[in-house]
């Protein structure tokens, strides 16, 4: 559950969570924690079998945490992008909607909204050092006791417990949306605005850790403690957002 709660795990799902929602993919919308938690968890669950039956301890190369850090920041920094993107070029008088995203690229991401995508995101962010020696950890701990089974059985428990965490914050990241986005084109905005900062902030948050040694040092055992802060701006963020759309409300 403490890793269902990494600062990169919770603002791409934030992140993909707006970006279904406001194309009109609300279903979708509402699940992209479940499905981001599987994807990361079905890595985890490879190898740690894979570890178990081939090699029976886990040796993993350190070049790996920097690939997946570097495959979290691709996907916040273009999460980013396309949310702010959609706020800056949707008119005053509309709603802020993926519409608004043009160009071959990005209209092909627009229209990338499916299941097995955003489980392959979270398949991508297990790619890291930290992620895959904890699921070789559970293969070598599970071959003093049985093997496969064990692993297999521990890596499971590892991954329910980022579910239950992920997919609550997907479900109340897509709450928010639809009762901001519903209600007034100024809480749309605002919520566009406070993902795509924070999706932002996360990526150079991760980034910072290749090329300072002392931020990454600083940034050790904090992780729990990055995770509640984004869902306080969230939450206080929206706050401020119904608040807004009151006064407007009022003014009008």
């Amino acid at each position: 559950m403490k890793h269902g709660m990494d600062a990169d795990h919770l603002a791409t799902i934030d992140g993909l969570t707006r970006f279904n929602a406001v194309a009109g993919r609300s279903r979708l919308a509402r699940v992209c924690g479940l499905l981001f938690s599987l994807g990361h968890g079905c890595v985890v669950c490879v190898v740690a079998a894979v570890t178990s039956k081939l090699f029976g301890q886990g040796n993993l190369p350190v070049w790996m945490n920097g690939v997946g850090t570097w495959v979290s920041a691709f996907f916040l920094l273009l999460l980013g992008a396309l949310n702010l993107y959609a706020v800056v070029t949707t008119p005053l008088h509309e709603m802020v909607q993926m519409r608004g995203v043009k160009g071959r690229l990005l209209g092909k991401l627009k229209s990338a909204g499916h299941p097995l995508l955003i489980a392959l995101v979270g398949a991508l962010f297990a790619i890291s050092f930290d992620t895959l020696s904890q699921a070789a950890l559970f293969a070598t701990t599970a071959n003093q006791y049985g093997g496969l089974p064990y692993a297999l059985l521990l890596a499971c428990c590892f991954m329910s417990g980022m579910i239950v965490t992920d997919a609550a914050n997907g479900l109340w990241m897509a709450h928010l949306l639809r009762r901001a986005d519903s209600r007034a084109r100024v809480a749309s905005r605002i919520m566009g605005v406070t993902v795509a900062l924070l999706s932002f902030a996360v990526a150079g948050l991760g980034l910072s850790r290749q090329f300072s040694p002392a931020v990454a040092a600083w940034q050790e055992g904090r992780e729990l403690f990055f995770g509640v802060a984004i869902i306080t701006v969230i939450a206080v963020c929206f706050l401020f957002a119904r608040h807004t759309r009151q006064r407007v409300s009022a003014l009008i």
